[in-house]
This record gives structure tokens, sequence and C-alpha cells, in this order.
């Protein structure tokens, strides 16, 4: 039984060993080595979403399993490290979709049913602040699981060169 409960700062320090680990093994068969180094550099937390009540954690036993947020902000994806990424402007619940951001399972815990889980409460927590429909920025790796999901895919980008190598993401969006 997983619980529930939003983020605050003290969270942080596991919040990043869990980000690390997902994308070390979960992207892998999705990125090359290359791809994944340079994910680091495209995807994290920011902080920002911890700071607006947004971030949500999900526990067993009292160890954090999965992570994941929504948005009222423009950012669509990156964390605090993430140059040129980041944009704090508030978005107007009318005519915006609402932002799924940083979406983690630690892989002890994937593929069973928390990613869908943590997804359904950020949905659910943007339709209450009036929000109508979201859009992600998604990993090769998360793809399978937004579309079952109901998120169809908008664009197909490579995000800007970390050393020479571009990430391949999916922007996705559904009605809410």
């Amino acid at each position: 039984m997983f619980t529930f409960r939003w983020a605050d700062a003290a969270d942080i320090p596991a919040i990043a060993v869990l980000m690390d680990r997902a994308i070390s093994v979960l992207q892998k068969g999705f990125l090359s080595p290359a791809e994944i180094a340079a994910s680091r550099s495209v995807m994290g937390l920011d902080t920002q979403l911890i700071a607006d009540g947004t971030y949500l954690l999900a526990e067993r036993d009292g160890r954090l399993a999965g992570c994941g947020g929504w948005s009222a902000r423009a950012t669509l994806y990156g964390g605090d490290h993430s140059h040129g990424l980041r944009d704090a402007a508030m978005l107007d619940p009318a005519s915006d979709p609402a932002r799924i951001r940083a979406m983690y399972v630690d892989p002890n815990f994937a593929r069973q049913g928390l990613g869908r889980a943590i997804l359904a409460r950020c949905e659910a927590a943007a339709r209450a602040a009036g929000f109508t429909s979201a859009e992600m920025m998604a990993t090769l790796a998360g793809e399978p699981l937004y579309r079952a999901c109901g998120y169809a895919p908008i664009e197909a980008i490579r995000s800007a060169p970390v050393e020479g190598v571009q990430v391949p993401l999916i922007r996705m969006g559904k009605p809410l």
C-alpha cells in the first residue's frame, strides 16, 4: 500500500537520489549511455514545484517509491540546473494546459501502477485548480505509460545539445 503526500524542502535529498536511480535504470533500452548522461542536464527536480505545493511523493513503509508533480507555471520541463528551460510565468487555466512535471518511480516499484497513481492525483489537482487540459514533456521510457493514460503526442523534439548529445523527448497532451 502506497501513501501519498505533497513534498516539502526536507524531502529534496531523497528525491534527488530517487531521480538519479530512475534515470540510470529506467532509461536503459530507450536511450544510449551518452543520452542517459546528457539527460541529467535536461531532467531533474524543479524546486519551484515544492515551493508551490504541487510536487507529490508516494511512499511505502516510510521509503520514497515515486514522485511527480503538476504546475500552473509555464515551465514544461527541466530542473533547477537546466539552463534556458524554466519560465516561472503563471498559466491561465481558462486557456493554457497545466504542466505535468518530473515524474519518477524507483526502479524497485516500477510497473506496479505507481506512476499511473501519481499521474492521476496530479491531474485531479490540476482539474481542481481549474485546468481543462494538461501537457508534459515525456521521455521515451515514459511515453507508453502516458499513452495508456490518454496522452497523445504533440511533437517529438531533441533537447539542446549537452556536450554534443541531444536527448529525444516527446511533448504530449490530453484533455482533463
